[in-house]
């Protein structure tokens, strides 16, 4: 369904009275995105509510953590969410720069393809930068050209890592990526060409 007004997205931090909207897409996305990648069955169960809390508790989270929602000025709806925090295992911390990670970022399937993903793209990788981090990395199933295409045009590459992600019996390689981020410059600062 293409919606007939062009969206605006407005990108603004996560708050806990998001969480059942971004329950909801989280759900949605996993259904729409990884149909042939993941097992029907469990795609078919998946309920908004049973990640609700999960999403309450991660709103909460103190800094670094961090999920960006870009809201269409038009209806007020959430298109797409980026959560970002410090690197989770410490295996993933490249040996000698700060680490974050970009822990989720998922559009509503309605809006794929309408910007909302990379506003919220750049709003989490500012983040980071502005919490110090200069890598970070990311993982992604093997087999999601498309969420891997939308990296890779976002300066993330394949670092050769491989990951054996078990969901319900059924093993799922991920594949992680990773980049530089660059020192955040200062008001003023001219920019180096």
């Amino acid at each position: 369904m293409r919606h007939s007004h062009r969206m605006q997205w407005t990108v603004r931090a996560g708050r806990p009275d998001d969480a059942p909207e971004i329950a909801r897409i989280n759900v949605d996305a996993w259904q729409h995105s990884y149909r042939g990648i993941v097992d029907d069955p469990v795609l078919d169960r998946m309920l908004p509510e049973s990640r609700l809390p999960a999403w309450t508790r991660v709103l909460r989270l103190p800094e670094p953590s961090r999920v960006f929602v870009a809201v269409d000025e038009g209806t007020g709806r959430i298109g797409a969410y980026c959560a970002v925090d410090s690197v989770r295992e410490s295996q993933d911390a490249h040996p000698d720069l700060h680490t974050g990670e970009l822990v989720a970022i998922y559009a509503d399937p309605r809006y794929h393809g309408q910007g909302a993903g990379h506003e919220v793209h750049e709003a989490g990788l500012r983040h980071l930068m502005e919490q110090g981090f200069r890598y970070a990395v990311l993982w992604v199933f093997q087999d999601n050209a498309r969420s891997r295409g939308f990296y890779e045009s976002h300066g993330w590459r394949h670092d050769g890592l491989v990951n054996r992600y078990e969901l319900a019996g059924q093993e799922l390689p991920e594949v992680r990526y990773a980049r530089f981020l660059p020192a955040p410059r200062r008001r003023g600062q001219p920019s180096r060409v």
